[in-house]
């Protein structure tokens, strides 16, 4: 049973809207999705935002392909071979196929996709790093590439199949501008853009020229839902088919569950959740400081109270699912007695006043920071909740040092291998690393990026969750569940681990 306390307002107010809802109104062919933040930009190289793939999985593709079977399988390439002890991969690519704009793709699509993400453009995004193994890119024929790395890289097949390395056409950029672009995206995917209002929504239309599985659906609409109380009452009142992570509450779901025509449907995730610290300033510049905080928060009360059964402690900043999990890793325990002996240690005053920045759109993590709040307010912390508006505190709070001496980090690892966080997290100079440098990190972080030996690899991946444990870079709180509010006319829908969507074998009643 989950408990009720602070949800009672959310559930009331679901119930509210469901109550006041209109009648639903359906266009044939289309479903309408909710999705809880409108990404701000469609550049494959400018994001790293679950809410961005959810919706861009349907207009681009990437070399290659992973379903919500977390296989591996050709996307726009049908085969590759690793050649040269790992430093060179041979494409072959998909003859026939089109962008949504009629231009042809092809080897120098590819070569311009890579020129142009580790060049100029992609240095102002986030995702360069993530494929800074790639050299060069050698164009042999029309449709076989050579990609040439300076060390291997055993997650780059995976890699490719997201964000950054989404193949785009050279020749619409060249000729509308990389402006143009970013609000009026064109890929090789199922689905192409007709509409895009921002703050509002997307409305995306099938592409018959698709190359793979034509899509069931004539139209997919997104709208962008921040109040998760108004997307459930949307999808109650038959006005959004599906509403997509991170948005339902945990305490909504019993709302959803005794509503008829809709349900929900829920699957292991990648994703995890935590509150950063902040290392350079303040009374958590102190390791001791740091970790009497984590010692005073009982998180697995949290998860028991507020997450229902939908989450699970984590020890690291990682679940079950990534590479480099380690089972034998263990959290630091609830200890408030304990908590308050390294505060005192550390000189810092009972009713010291900290900040915790959140985003402002997840009711479930605001109920989970208050209660880690209230906790903190026990061993002598006067704990102060700031929310910000999502893009505002992704883009500007957090990679610019601005936060308070705690701030929320939600993580989605899709590649469902460590490094894919890790680095990003702990290495120098990386956006989401504001705040610390450790030079042994960064040696550890470099030297597991071009092992292929998995056991090998595995190992240093584990130490570097036990070495950023020790030091107490963050309060890692839970791995979270991906939660999907379905309507019962929606057929054929599987929901995914890390909200890559790809929705045209989906169909609606």
């Amino acid at each position: 049973m989950i408990k009720q306390g602070m949800r009672t307002a959310f559930m009331a107010l679901a119930v509210a809207g469901g109550m006041l809802a209109a009648s639903p109104a359906y266009a044939d062919g289309t479903l309408t999705v909710s999705s809880p933040q409108d990404p701000g930009s469609w550049d494959p190289v400018d994001t790293f935002l679950v809410n961005w793939s959810s919706v861009a999985t349907n207009i681009f593709d990437g070399l290659t392909y992973r379903g919500p079977d977390a296989k591996l399988v050709p996307g726009l390439a049908t085969s590759w071979e690793v050649m040269d002890e790992g430093t060179r991969i041979r494409f072959k690519l998909r003859e026939g196929v089109t962008f949504h704009n009629g231009e042809p793709f092809n080897a120098d699509a590819v070569k311009f996709t890579f020129d142009r993400l580790m060049g100029e453009e992609g240095k102002k995004g986030p995702q360069r790093s993530n494929y800074a193994a790639i050299d060069h890119i050698e164009v042999i024929d029309d449709s076989t590439v050579d990609m040439h790395l300076t060390q291997p890289d055993p997650v780059l097949l995976t890699k490719l199949a997201g964000y950054g390395a989404m193949i785009v056409p050279p020749k619409y950029i060249a000729e509308k501008g990389e402006d143009y672009f970013n609000a009026h995206p064109v890929g090789t995917g199922p689905f192409k853009m007709v509409s895009y209002e921002p703050k509002v929504g997307v409305k995306l239309e099938a592409y018959d020229g698709f190359w793979g599985e034509k899509a069931k659906l004539s139209n997919l609409d997104y709208r962008f839902i921040s109040e998760p109380s108004t997307a459930v009452a949307e999808l109650q009142a038959g006005r959004v088919d599906l509403v997509i992570p991170p948005t339902i509450p945990i305490g909504m779901i019993p709302t959803i569950e005794e509503a008829d025509n809709i349900k929900v449907v829920t699957t292991a995730s990648p994703t995890v959740y935590a509150l950063r610290f902040n290392t350079a300033n303040g009374i958590t510049k102190d390791e001791r400081v740091r970790k009497a905080m984590i010692y005073g928060v009982d998180r697995k009360a949290i998860i028991d109270a507020v997450l229902g059964g939908q989450a699970a402690e984590i020890a690291s900043f990682q679940g079950e699912l990534s590479f480099g999990f380690d089972p034998d890793m263990k959290p630091l325990p609830y200890d408030p007695n304990k908590a308050k002996e390294l505060l005192k240690e550390a000189g810092v005053a009972p009713g010291t006043n900290i900040q915790i920045d959140i985003r402002g759109n997840n009711a479930t993590f605001n109920e989970v920071s208050q209660a880690v709040a209230s906790y903190l307010q026990i061993i002598g912390l006067n704990a102060t909740i700031k929310p910000y508006e999502t893009n505002v505190m992704l883009n500007d709070i957090i990679p610019q040092g601005k936060t308070g001496e705690m701030f929320q980090q939600s993580w989605g690892g899709w590649t469902l291998d460590f490094d894919n966080t890790a680095y990003l997290m702990y290495h120098t100079g990386e956006k989401w690393n504001p705040y610390d440098s450790d030079e042994k990190l960064d040696a550890l972080l470099e030297s597991q990026r071009a092992i292929t030996d998995q056991a090998k690899r595995e190992a240093i991946l584990q130490d570097i969750a036990k070495y950023a444990a020790d030091r107490a870079l963050e309060m890692p709180l839970y791995n979270l569940n991906a939660i999907f509010g379905v309507s019962d006319r929606v057929k054929n829908f599987t929901p995914v681990p890390d909200s890559r969507l790809r929705l045209n074998e989906v169909s609606v009643d």
